[in-house]
């Protein structure tokens, strides 16, 4: 006989108690039942929260690799246009090689050594970047010419840089010795005697005059025709008082019979700078200055060096 369990079940309202027997087996088999219930509940919660969180993160990867994506595109895109830079870097090198020469040729200068290998010994220079270049396969590719073209940039604004230099030197130098070459009047008035034999007016006899004498107004401004450093102030036998002035590359000019002598010796002047007055010291028939030009020491025509 199956044993069978009681319920009563009491209502406070005064209605008569009801019974209920139910067998162990059907209860066990309703115990059962609802915990299968439950199980099956929570699998089904924890599967919706697995699918859930699957979902958030399957959004999330795509959204990182949307990111990416437009990343790698702007990184090709910048790789391209790095492309063209190089190209319009190495065309501007071209240029300024081109008008060095150029000014070069204008300037009767000699050449570079470095006018026909300005991308090195044998270089020839490289093609340009093709920056359309497909960069989904070709993306290394790109990347190596690149930097390879970098190297022979460098190589070759260096390169330009000593050309550059150079002719600045030089430019530099010419500029100086046209600084230091005489190239104006001393002062102004009137040649009463030239560079060159002539009869003496104190002698009478022919003798060679080493210089150029102009007259003008005792007190009128001498002034130096280069530039240089004073190397002498004061008396100088029959010259009276006389100024020199050393120009460098062996070019010395000297201003006799001077009246007033403004510069001392060490004083650095500029062509067209005041450097005394005009005067009738020394051995002088008159008011006037005795301007010669020395070239390694040897007396040459002050008139070959006015251009004014």
């Amino acid at each position: 006989m199956r044993k069978k369990i009681s319920f009563f079940v009491v209502n406070t309202s005064g209605s008569p108690i009801r019974q209920f027997a139910a067998s162990v087996w059907f209860l066990r088999l309703a115990a059962l039942s609802v915990f299968a219930c439950l199980v099956l509940f929570g699998y089904i919660v924890y599967d919706y929260y697995n699918l859930k969180s699957a979902f958030f993160h399957s959004h999330k990867l795509e959204n990182q690799i949307a990111a990416q994506l437009n990343e790698i595109t702007n990184q090709r895109n910048q790789i391209q246009n790095f492309a063209n830079e190089i190209n319009s870097l190495k065309g501007k090198l071209i240029s300024l090689n081109g008008f060095e020469k150029k000014i070069r040729t204008i300037a009767n200068i000699e050449q570079s050594e470095n006018e026909s290998n300005l991308f090195g010994i044998g270089g020839s220079i490289p093609e340009d970047l093709d920056a359309n270049i497909e960069l989904v396969k070709k993306h290394n590719s790109l990347i190596r010419e690149m930097h390879e073209q970098v190297g022979q940039l460098e190589f070759a604004a260096s390169t330009q840089k000593k050309g550059f230099e150079s002719l600045l030197k030089y430019l530099q130098d010419q500029r100086n010795l046209l600084a230091a070459t005489p190239a104006v009047r001393p002062t102004r008035g009137w040649v009463t005697s030239r560079f060159g034999y002539r009869i003496s007016p104190f002698t009478g006899r022919r003798e060679f005059h080493k210089g150029l004498d102009i007259a003008t107004r005792k007190g009128t401004p001498i002034i130096a025709t280069a530039d240089g450093v004073v190397t002498y102030a004061g008396n100088k036998g029959l010259l009276g008082k006389t100024l020199v002035i050393d120009h460098g590359h062996g070019m010395v000019t000297r201003y006799g019979h001077c009246d007033k002598l403004l510069k001392k010796a060490g004083t650095r002047v500029k062509r067209g700078d005041s450097i005394a007055t005009i005067g009738n010291t020394g051995r002088s028939t008159g008011s006037h200055v005795h301007y010669e030009v020395r070239l390694n020491g040897v007396p040459v025509n002050p008139e070959k060096y006015i251009l004014n």
